[in-house]
């Protein structure tokens, strides 16, 4: 009889972990804490609940890295690309999807499954034996954290990440807002009018960039200092940092004509996603704050269309976990101090929802395959998956380890390609092809239900 999989984390990667791994015939627990215990972000006990946004960015699998990724996980039977799929929402060429139609998708789908079966509780030991992954995100809890910094021998490091507040769509003031994708991007209309756009003219945007440094901001506990990733920023830092800073990052003034007047060219543009199917919520692109809940209403309402906004969920920063990948795991994922324990997602060092879900995709495998008494490769060095498992598994360098997205500069180069702003496209063209062919291979080489029926 075949042994039970135990995942801990009912996320992007635990979700994903558990799907490839029953698909292929392997009995799976998914351990998650919520709702019996609930943290700062999660709003719900489902699975593969999106918290910081509702975006698995670029959907270009040519010449974005990310948007490769989404085509190597469809390759691979994943499950939260298939209901990313189904559940998307217009956002030019991004995908985005409605979060809690996503999010019940993925549980009723996993809680069907003959194999699958979800226990809710917390895990705060590490498993002395049987097979485990351990995806518990960003968010692991306390007791679970000690417990993995006391078998590493190192402290927990960490990283701050900040969520984007929510408006309701019937309080924006459509006379002075529009819809519009930058550059009119997308195949649809639908597509084309994606984003709101709301713009401002040069005193506004001087006048909000003040608020924004004056405003009364969270603050954080004795002993821990604000490290944040590049990539989820909050406005307010980056507006530190430069009083035009925003005007050349998510308020940026491109690409967007306002047909309220269009002979008059914003200074900044503030532009929202649609959070929902219904089209009831959007939230604010790029806006992650830290600002305290009364300020942040002060300051948002500055914006224009925004004036009477009312608010569906406010911004917050929430303390994530991740341990040190490149000196903790082996390229399989194991813990090397105890190898029937793979780290999965968030944890290991990813950022990103997309990347999150496939270290689960690939750890899923990975343990699918041993479970039936196979060792498989890991995934190959030229596709995406291959070049994020490698960086943080041994990559890296561990003394200045920091989460990472997927990017084309962990690909190895592809010989006797130019450099320079013209050869990127080819550039990024040579990878991805190189990429889907070495992916396709190795799912034809380690096909896991022949293996797992020869077991």
């Amino acid at each position: 009889m075949t042994e039970t999989l135990h995942i801990v984390g009912g996320g992007m990667a635990g979700s994903e972990a558990a799907w490839q791994a029953a698909t292929h015939g392997i009995p799976v627990v998914i351990h998650e804490m919520r709702p019996h215990v609930g943290t700062f972000a999660h709003q719900t006990g489902d699975l593969a609940e999106m918290v910081c946004s509702n975006s698995f960015r670029s959907d270009d699998d040519e010449q974005n890295a990310v948007g490769l990724l989404h085509w190597e996980m469809r390759a691979a039977g994943s499950l939260i690309m298939e209901m990313g799929d189904r559940h998307r929402l217009p956002a030019g060429g991004a995908l985005a999807v409605d979060r809690e139609a996503f999010a019940r998708g993925v549980t009723e789908r996993l809680r069907a499954h003959p194999l699958v079966s979800v226990e809710t509780g917390e895990v705060t030991t590490l498993p002395a034996e049987g097979h485990w992954i351990i995806a518990t995100g960003p968010l692991t809890s306390g007791a679970l954290g000690q417990a993995i910094a006391a078998e590493t021998g190192t402290d927990r490091l960490a990283f701050f990440d900040a969520i984007a507040p929510i408006v309701h769509f019937d309080s924006i003031d459509m006379s002075r807002a529009w819809m519009q994708s930058r550059y009119d991007k997308g195949e649809t209309e639908e597509e084309r009018t994606a984003y709101l756009n709301c713009p401002m003219d040069k005193p506004t945007y001087e006048a909000f960039i003040d608020a924004l440094l004056a405003a009364e901001k969270t603050e954080f506990r004795e002993g821990e200092t604000a490290q944040y990733f590049d990539g989820c920023l909050p406005i307010e830092v980056m507006a530190e940092r430069g009083r035009e800073t925003l005007r050349h990052g998510p308020m940026k003034p491109v690409g967007l004509t306002n047909p309220h007047q269009p002979d008059v060219k914003p200074h900044a543009i503030v532009q929202l996603r649609r959070d929902n199917a219904l089209g009831t919520l959007y939230n604010i692109v790029g806006f992650q704050t830290k600002m305290k809940y009364g300020a942040q209403a002060a300051v948002f309402r500055m914006i224009p269309g925004l004036e009477s906004a009312q608010f569906a969920r406010m911004g917050g920063i929430h303390r994530n976990t991740f341990i040190n990948s490149p000196t903790l795991l082996d390229d399989r994922m194991r813990l090397r101090s105890r190898p029937h324990i793979r780290f999965a997602g968030q944890i290991t060092g990813v950022e990103g929802y997309v990347e999150s879900a496939a270290m689960g995709l690939l750890a899923g495998r990975l343990s699918a395959a041993r479970l039936a008494g196979h060792e498989i490769p890991t995934a190959p060095h030229d596709s995406a998956m291959g070049a994020l498992i490698h960086h943080i598994t041994g990559g890296a360098e561990a003394k200045t380890f920091q989460p990472m997205n997927v990017n084309f500069g962990l690909f190895r180069p592809v010989d006797g390609l130019k450099g320079g702003r013209r050869g990127r496209r080819d550039r990024y063209k040579a990878y991805t092809d190189r990429a889907k062919s070495a992916w396709t291979d190795w799912l034809s080489a380690y096909p896991l239900r022949q293996s797992l029926d020869a077991a």
